[in-house]
């Protein structure tokens, strides 16, 4: 019995053994390959994620300075509305996305109060910035289409009204996240991971994905597509424009040279009468650049937020509890990005606002610095509002008006 013992004994070992043993046909480093290559890509991702919240915090502050000092600047109220909500979403609700989306924080523990008001600043925030969006396309719409009528009635009083309509739509629509956020109202803490906007039992739910996505972008969505497009078209027959016909006294003497003075205005495109008229170099190809600002305006904003509310409302509409958290984080960073983004799109390409931060920054450095640069660059970089400005020579639409000069696609408007 002893011998059958030990034997049964050795036989249990040696199985235990072989179980244990690494399978010689895997290499035995692979979990260790594995982790490692687990640990850069968090690295990188924890490393994209906190340079995104830091662009955010110094551009979007960067071009609330530039308009807060220049009285000239104070006609973008909304782009500096639009950078003071960023700003909000730089300072409260990027670092709590950090934490919930970072494996390195996977310890970490909401009470139902905190991810409640996590919840509740992804709702309002997000709805700020875009429908603030919204109303800077509007108003380059008017700005542009209806000169006079934006001249008259774009007041201070017009845009703190709206200012105040879209915080208090927002508001509103945030407030619902407060009833039956998160799923876990019985426990005392929520893994920061599971802290998601659409983790909840309520019967909301479905409704509220479906409203928050028509009220946040797909109506935003369609207006930002349509106004730009209206834009587009003037910008275009701006471009198309044909240039002035040549004086008489210029064609007179074909073989004199053209004045190299700085002050002169006339440029002469033809050497004799019978020359067809040609169009500007500008013009020809202003056409092209106004479609391409228009591609990427309304590109960013669809590459940024089409995702996101593409995903929550799928996970909301089919009751899954379960979050696939790779697809999560990168949907959810990829629509955080728009609020480092919004300032170079809506700010930092106006020419006026940049050499305000190079005053700016000189002031600071106390040096001179040379602004030729960049109050002469090329019309690429420059938003619709400057090429239309540049294409006829005007720089208000009243003078534009007054001077009767009409921009080809722009709606007239009786003097009032």
């Amino acid at each position: 019995m002893a011998d059958k013992s030990g034997s049964m004994i050795g036989s249990v070992l040696n199985l235990t053994t072989a179980l244990w043993e690494p399978n010689p046909t895997v290499p035995a480093d692979v979990g260790v390959v594995t982790s490692s290559q687990s640990q850069i890509k968090d690295l990188f991702g924890l490393f994209c994620m906190v340079t995104l919240n830091l662009i955010a915090l110094l551009a979007n502050t960067g071009v609330m300075v530039a308009i807060a000092r220049a009285p000239h600047l104070k006609r973008f109220a909304f782009v500096c509305h639009l950078c003071a909500v960023d700003l909000l979403c730089a300072i409260l609700l990027m670092p709590l996305g950090i934490i919930s989306s970072s494996p390195f924080f996977g310890t970490v523990v909401f009470t139902v109060l905190e991810c409640q008001v996590y919840i509740f600043l992804n709702v309002f925030l997000i709805c700020l910035s875009i429908l603030t969006i919204t109303a800077i396309s509007v108003e380059r719409y008017f700005y542009i289409v209806h000169p006079m009528r934006y001249e008259v009635k774009m007041t201070i009083n017009l845009a703190i009204g709206v200012m105040l309509l879209i915080w208090a739509k927002s508001l509103v629509l945030a407030l619902v996240t407060l009833f039956g956020w998160p799923a876990y109202g019985h426990q005392s803490s929520i893994a920061a991971a599971h802290c998601s906007l659409h983790a909840s039992h309520s019967r909301l739910r479905r409704g509220f994905a479906v409203l928050y996505s028509v009220v946040c972008f797909l109506v935003p969505a369609v207006v930002i597509f349509a106004v730009y497009c209206a834009v587009y078209k003037v910008a275009r027959s701006a471009a198309l424009q044909q240039v002035p016909a040549v004086p008489t006294w210029a064609n007179s003497s074909p073989a004199k040279d053209r004045s190299d003075s700085i002050n002169s205005q006339t440029t002469i495109i033809t050497t004799t009468r019978n020359l067809p008229q040609r169009l500007s170099p500008e013009r020809a190809f202003g056409g092209g650049k106004a479609a391409l600002t228009l591609v990427f305006i309304v590109g960013q904003f669809l590459v940024c937020w089409l995702p996101y509310f593409i995903f929550h409302l799928q996970m909301s509409l089919t009751g899954s509890m379960q979050s696939p958290g790779d697809l999560e984080e990168a949907v959810t960073w990829l629509a955080y990005s728009s609020f480092a983004v919004n300032p170079f799109f809506y700010g930092l390409l106006n020419r006026q606002i940049r050499e305000e931060l190079v005053k700016f920054r000189r002031c600071c450095l106390t040096q001179p610095v040379e602004l030729g640069a960049s109050s002469h660059e090329g019309s690429l970089q420059e938003n619709f509002l400057q090429f239309i400005q540049r294409t006829t020579g005007n720089s208000s639409p009243r003078n534009t008006m007054d001077q009767g000069i009409r921009i080809p696609g722009q709606i007239p408007e009786e003097h009032t």
